[in-house]
């Protein structure tokens, strides 16, 4: 009989080992997820912010090119038809 209390005290210290274990990963799962929520919302502004400077990048290169030589007028004005054909293409979408 002493051995099946034995046993169960044996069993019983176990689940407490394990119990103790479970809530510690559970807590530890719980702060990694909001770990990786912060991350990607970090991760969202960072491209966000990478794509504004991007677009002003490409004004200013634009600006910079109208003030340039010859050939940097050529690529301004190659930019621009390119551009009044995307509008051109935008308002034949608007119109149907």
């Amino acid at each position: 009989m002493s051995s099946i209390i034995q046993v169960v005290n044996l069993v019983e210290d176990k689940l407490k080992i394990l119990l103790k274990n479970y809530h510690f990963l559970k807590e530890e799962n719980e702060f990694l997820f909001n770990k990786i929520a912060l991350l990607e919302n970090e991760l969202a502004e960072g491209k966000q912010l990478l794509n504004d400077i991007e677009v002003k990048y490409q004004t200013l290169k634009i600006a910079k090119t109208i003030e340039g030589s010859k050939e940097d007028r050529r690529e301004t004005k190659l930019k621009i038809n390119a551009l009044i054909r995307e509008i051109d293409t935008c308002i034949v979408q608007l119109s149907e």
